[in-house]
């Protein structure tokens, strides 16, 4: 059956990020996708569509539906002051969706993100490496640079096809005493990504070419970064 048939999505739209295959092995229509695809390590449903969220399988085909009435995209949360924030910077936890899009590629996507707060800074998402595309992550030509309390980092140029995005992401491979849980999770710049979102609230960037904060609904500042607040 074509999608026309059913009136459902284009088959451009249908794409597993993990195998790149569209179909799963239950071909009963009506079955819902996410169960198919989580239970097979293939996250799909929410990855092919940013406006629908409900799948079906049939055959070697996947269709959409629009949702009957929308759904929040995210929950507001308490408010937070950078300036509340400490210094030495210090490491929380956070299992909200946490999701990098780069050239038209789920880049990174996890709920075991490791959010780093500092004062006057917005926070920065560390994402393990098991929950990067690390294949498309390559060294970047530029050197390193050295914070005084996580240590030596090292920079990644994000490449999807001929797409290439100098610099884009970061990492600490051998972090200093007290940061030790950063090991080789990396950051990336929202500024130089396509969208990164965090429980599907779009982030919005922090200004500067050199910090990698990710400002979100509930981040109060003013933030370092603009002009004039190096000495912040």
């Amino acid at each position: 059956m074509s999608c026309a048939a059913h009136e459902r999505a284009p088959a451009d739209l249908l794409l597993c990020l993990t195998c790149g295959h569209v179909g799963c092995s239950d071909s009963s229509r009506g079955a819902h996708a996410t169960a198919h695809f989580d239970s097979s390590a293939h996250p799909v449903a929410r990855t092919l569509a940013r406006d629908r969220e409900w799948a079906w399988c049939y055959e070697d085909e996947v269709y959409l539906d629009p949702l009957e009435e929308p759904v929040p995209r995210f929950t507001p949360r308490t408010p937070e002051s950078v300036w509340d924030y400490p210094r030495p910077p210090v490491m929380r936890q956070d299992d909200r969706d946490v999701r990098v899009e780069c050239g038209g590629q789920v880049v990174a996507e996890t709920r075991r993100a490791v959010r780093v707060l500092e004062t006057s800074h917005p926070p920065v998402f560390y994402i393990p490496p098991q929950d990067v595309r690390t294949e498309l992550l390559f060294p970047a030509v530029a050197g390193r640079t050295w914070c005084e309390w996580k240590g030596s980092a090292r920079y990644w140029d994000v490449i999807v096809g001929n797409d290439v995005r100098a610099r884009a992401a970061w990492s600490y491979p051998r972090p200093e005493t007290g940061y030790a849980p950063l090991a080789d999770f990396f950051a990336f710049y929202p500024s130089r990504m396509d969208r990164c979102t965090v429980d599907g609230e779009e982030v919005t960037t922090q200004e500067g070419d050199f910090y990698g904060g990710w400002i979100t609904a509930e981040v109060r500042g003013p933030f370092k970064g603009a002009p004039g607040t190096q000495l912040w």
